[in-house]
């Protein structure tokens, strides 16, 4: 079937079939690698319910028809790479329709980069945070319900989506928000498609409604299948699908149109940071840390710190001549700290207020308490500039080590799993040990407060033996992470890579609710497939990448 000729009469927008576009496009920042047969980019909603329409038409005679929506391609599971049509969002969909101190209006291909700059204006922000925030856009956040630094403080993606705009499996745009149970009600009356898939959502989440509520993991952030279980609450009468839409990978309809909610950005913020000897109070350690409720709490082990130092000059060029010379000064006097003792664990304990006198407060009032606990070295920097050097540490390790390794390639394959902070001291003695059986070269980093962690272990993926490896070591740490009451993904979504361990996760009958659930809103499985609850490892790993 050539697609792009078919598509040429209904498609307002790019069609681009160039041999090196449909090799950009089979790629994101996964292990993965699927070949798309075209890449569109939508001028217009038109031609996005042109797509799904002709789709639907054809996908009976031509069973290998899909289509992937895709905006940066940071996704770092596989979850925006297609074998049939990419829907590229950031040509012309990239646009803020409406901004004011409280919520913005914005369309899914634009750069958080760009938004961010607009909002600093108005002195707001939207504070999800993802490491990729200088490369991802506001629609990749929200199919993976992106978290961050400031999740901590603020929460994830979905606590500030107020209203999606979604093409759904009619060909159809809709408007999804939270309704009231009496709105929902007359939702439900309608004799239509919007009507019917309101009404047999409803059914299915209050059938099950406690065995779906038992059901949600019990950590601080999650992003594993679909989040039945924030959808319909029975106390507060609310029914809102945008918690369905946020983190389903485009697995459901494609996103056109996102409405979100802004918070005051802080004036000033500083950070405490504490040498850890080691780890056997870190449990005691994370609940003295938060009784204070600092904005963010960041963590990074002994690997990284020794990386950091090794190679410091190698990457704090970039910044400049004369920034670059002032970290590295700056950087001195921690270096000689370690004469003390290498710790294993750096913490980084962030405040904010509106005035540095406040900041300097918080940071003096957490520093008395937590020097009762083994730190060698704890370190006041009240201001944001001072910070910085230990924020270029935590955010950059592991780019730099991607970059000294050069026969090696980023394997994002237990990357990105939460464990409740309190279990964290017995956790993370186990997770070392793995890492050292399989002899994974690789850096641990996390959000301490959400006991979030990323392992993205450097791996020669061309060789059959470090290849095999995957499966076996993916196994052990899911399996220890379910152990000590986790979620195999906080932040980077499930895709290709998780998306075969989730009725692991969640067990059969919970697992059956959420294939219903893709069923329903996408019964020809043209949306996005081999992804979440359609995934499977046999596929998945056939279609490791073999070039890099």
């Amino acid at each position: 079937m050539h697609i792009y000729e078919e598509l040429s009469s209904l498609f307002q927008g790019e069609l681009d079939t160039s041999k090196e576009t449909l090799e950009t496009y089979s790629h994101d920042a996964s292990l993965f690698e699927l070949k798309p047969a075209v890449v569109a980019r939508p001028k217009d909603v038109r031609d996005i319910q042109s797509v799904v329409s002709w789709v639907l038409k054809n996908k009976e005679k031509h069973p290998e028809l899909s289509i992937t929506p895709r905006s940066a391609g940071t996704d770092m599971s596989g979850g925006a790479i297609g074998q049939s049509i990419v829907l590229d969002m950031t040509a012309h969909f990239n646009e803020v329709t409406k901004l004011s101190r409280e919520s913005a209006r914005v369309q899914p291909g634009t750069y958080y980069r760009d938004f961010d700059k607009k909002t600093i204006d108005l002195g707001v922000m939207l504070p999800s945070y993802p490491a990729s925030r200088d490369l991802c856009t506001l629609g990749g956040m929200v199919s993976n319900n992106s978290g961050g630094e400031k999740s901590l403080q603020y929460g994830k993606t979905d606590q500030f989506v107020t209203e999606l705009s979604v093409v759904l499996g009619d060909g159809n745009e809709y408007v999804v928000k939270p309704l009231t149970k009496d709105e929902l009600v007359r939702k439900m009356a309608q004799n239509d498609f919007e009507g019917k898939l309101y009404k047999k959502t409803f059914e299915l989440l209050e059938k099950h409604y406690d065995e779906i509520h038992a059901a949600a993991p019990k950590v601080s952030k999650d992003s594993t299948g679909y989040h039945l279980w924030n959808v319909w609450n029975r106390e507060t009468g609310i029914f809102d699908l945008t918690k369905l839409f946020i983190g389903a990978q485009g697995t459901l309809g494609i996103v056109t149109d996102i409405k979100v909610k802004l918070v005051e950005r802080p004036e000033h913020s500083g950070v405490l940071v504490g040498y850890l000897r080691n780890i056997d109070s870190l449990g005691d350690i994370i609940t003295t840390v938060l009784k204070h409720q600092p904005a963010t709490f960041e963590s990074f082990d002994d690997n990284t710190l020794w990386l950091s130092f090794k190679f410091f000059f190698s990457f704090i060029k970039k910044l400049g001549f004369k920034r670059w010379v002032k970290l590295a000064f700056q950087l001195i006097p921690d270096g000689l700290m370690l004469v003390k003792g290498v710790p294993q664990l750096v913490l980084m304990i962030e405040f904010t207020g509106n005035s540095v006198d406040e900041v300097e407060h918080k940071i003096d009032l957490m520093k008395e308490e937590l020097e009762v606990f083994p730190f060698s070295y704890l370190e006041k920097d009240e201001t944001e500039e001072k910070a910085q050097k230990f924020w270029i540490m935590r955010r950059e390790s592991f780019s730099l080590l991607r970059s000294k390794v050069k026969d090696k390639h980023t394997a994002p394959f237990i990357d990105d799993f939460v464990v409740p902070p309190a279990n964290l001291s017995a956790f993370l003695p186990k997770l070392r040990v793995i890492i050292k059986k399989y002899k994974l070269l690789a850096t641990i980093a996390g959000h301490m407060g959400d006991g979030n962690f990323h392992v993205i272990p450097l791996m020669k993926i061309e060789d059959p033996n470090e290849r095999n490896k995957l499966q076996p070591a993916m196994k052990e740490v899911n399996e220890l992470v379910l152990e000590y009451g986790g979620s195999i993904s906080g932040e980077h979504n499930d895709g290709m890579v998780r998306g075969p361990w989730l009725e692991r996760m969640y067990g059969p009958s919970v697992f059956g609710h959420m294939k219903a659930v893709k069923q329903l809103y996408d019964p020809k499985n043209i949306f996005n497939p081999h992804k979440k609850t359609d995934a499977d490892w046999d596929f998945s790993f056939s279609h490791i990448r073999k070039n890099f």
